[in-house]
């Protein structure tokens, strides 16, 4: 059964659902409103996003160190409360998301967090490419904006695919999470550290070296 935009919107002002949540919802059902509700709210998905607004101030910061040192990261998670933030549930959560943060490269959680000149950056880059294969003026700014959408997905924790599993995104793990322990989860920040990054790495030269050590003589 086809649904409309207008199913849409309805499926989301009844759940608090997002808008591609409540899409997929109704994609997954053949556009049955009271089955995708059912879908919703089975996947945790309805229930979190009711919890939105709530302030979860408590968590853990927690890290992972990868390769034998060469690659760490610490992130800080939250939850509502103390006794949750004990819960293994949490506890596994927090490790995936660190996993994640170590096999995946995001830079930041989310889109909104993406400051505004990198995103102009990353979308003159795209019209340029898009112009030098000779697509029309009118529809470089659609293309890039396309184009946006996929850099988000590569570059924002919580868009990207789950590591441990491609099909979910981190996104839906949190909402699931959020749906199964009753309290708001979210990432707020975390850091990522690759032995080495950023240093210029010098290429050695012996002649030059002992030349070097000849004119102190």
């Amino acid at each position: 059964m086809a649904f409309t935009a207008e199913d849409v919107r309805n499926l989301r002002e009844q759940t608090g659902a997002g808008m591609m949540d409540c899409k997929k919802a109704l994609n997954e059902n053949g556009g049955d409103m009271e089955k995708a509700v059912t879908w919703l709210r089975e996947k945790g998905i309805a229930s979190a996003a009711k919890r939105a607004g709530r302030v979860a101030s408590e968590g853990r910061v927690t890290s992972y160190i990868h390769m034998g040192g060469k690659i760490g990261v610490m992130a800080e998670i939250n939850c509502e409360t103390d006794f949750v933030a004990k819960t293994d549930d949490f506890q596994d959560f927090c490790k995936d998301i660190c996993l994640q943060i170590c096999s995946a490269s995001p830079r930041w959680v989310q889109r909104e967090d993406v400051p505004q000149e990198e995103i102009a950056k990353e979308k003159g880059i795209y019209i340029v490419r898009a112009r030098e294969t000779g697509k029309p003026e009118n529809i470089l700014d659609k293309i890039a904006e396309g184009m946006l959408g996929k850099w988000y997905k590569e570059v924002c924790l919580m868009e990207q695919s789950f590591v441990k599993n491609p099909d979910v995104t981190i996104e839906t793990i949190t909402k699931e999470l959020s749906g199964k322990i009753g309290e708001k989860v979210s990432v707020r920040r975390f850091v990522r550290f690759q032995l080495g990054e950023g240093i210029e790495k010098r290429t050695a030269n012996i002649a030059e070296d002992v030349a070097a050590e000849l004119a102190k003589q």
